[in-house]
């Protein structure tokens, strides 16, 4: 069986066997499906600037023409010798399961062909296919456990040389660690607000994702999901009279964001209506937040919701070159996400 465990894909990926053609990486945490997929195409040597080598696909695209799949794997690059095919957001396609099945029998071309999926069940299609041929390799991937969140740390830390005292340390790992994407933005996030220091506290870990319990700041952000503009300047204002620090609000919102893009994407990766996802969520939605989030998901896009985030890190960055514009800059990232329409 063309398959490994979750603890075995790391040491898979940093010496992939180079007779594998066909990479298929599923699981619920779409950040460590998206982390691990960019290590396998950088591991092939592949130049991922170069559009004659690299094809980027949406799973819709070849659901709609499988055909599309074949000829893409048996072009020949212009200037490389290798091709890369890299499809994302699969899931129970039918089209995409059998072009994968039947070109995995007797491909033996120099194109690999990566394929980014969501959490697939045992016996789906798309999963058996890959898991059945001989030049094919299916890598899951989970939420990360204590051992893969240390090496994540310690990875961040390393680069941004700075280290963390145990307490500190067991402080982040309670908060992160459901989705590899949102984990690793926020221990960047930390290193970034403690750039030019040599340590972090579990006071900096506490301020930057520790959670936001205040009411007017659950009200701001539910107002801001829901696309309310009146009521997002009216919580927000009593956010403010209350003593709130509008960074912690925007950190809040950033978090927020990140499980509203996992969300966005599992619809429209499985086809499941708003009301099954949202009952699905880990860790649960309770009452304003549940249907605040419920909302934001019936009116924005997975596009939207993700350039609504790219907004907020530009957020983040911008208010800290610019401290006494902070309240502005933050105040506007905000409310362009309420102002967001599909």
């Amino acid at each position: 069986m063309a398959q490994k465990k979750n603890h075995e894909v790391d040491g898979w990926l940093a010496r992939p066997d180079r007779a594998t053609r066909i990479v298929l990486l599923y699981g619920p945490d779409r950040g460590l499906v998206a982390e691990r997929a960019r290590k396998f195409a950088v591991s092939t040597g592949i130049a991922l600037d170069d559009p004659f080598a690299l094809v980027r696909l949406d799973a819709s695209d070849i659901e709609a023409d499988p055909g599309r799949l074949f000829d893409e794997m048996q072009t020949v690059s212009m200037f490389s010798t290798q091709r890369l095919l890299w499809i994302r957001n699969a899931g129970a396609q039918k089209g995409l399961a059998d072009a994968v099945r039947t070109l995995a029998k007797d491909y033996n071309g120099d194109a690999f062909l990566l394929i980014e999926a969501g959490d697939l069940k045992k016996g789906v299609a798309l999963r058996a296919a890959a898991e059945s041929a001989a030049n094919a390799m299916a890598l899951p991937c989970y939420s990360d456990d204590a051992r893969a969140l240390d090496g994540l740390l310690d990875e961040v830390l390393e680069r941004n040389k700075l280290h963390m005292k145990p307490p500190a340390r067991a402080r982040l790992k309670a908060l992160v660690g459901g989705d590899r994407l949102a984990s690793r933005s926020e221990i960047e996030k930390l290193a970034l607000f403690c750039y030019g220091r040599d340590e972090v506290t579990e006071e900096d870990v506490s301020l930057l994702i520790g959670d936001v319990s205040a009411t007017s700041a659950d009200d701001t952000l539910n107002a801001a999901l829901r696309g309310d503009a009146l009521g997002f300047q009216s919580a927000l204002q009593r956010f403010q009279s209350a003593g709130g620090n509008r960074t912690t609000l925007l950190l809040a919102a950033l978090r927020q964001l990140q499980a509203l893009e996992g969300l966005r994407a599992e619809m429209q990766q499985s086809g499941r209506p708003v009301s099954a996802v949202i009952s699905s969520a880990r860790p649960p939605l309770y009452f304003d937040r549940k249907t605040a989030v419920e909302k934001a998901l019936s009116r924005l896009s997975l596009a939207q919701v993700s350039t609504a985030l790219a907004r907020l890190h530009a957020a983040v960055l911008e208010s800290r070159r610019q401290p006494d514009l902070s309240d502005t800059i933050i105040e506007r990232s905000l409310l362009s996400l309420t102002l967001l329409r599909s």
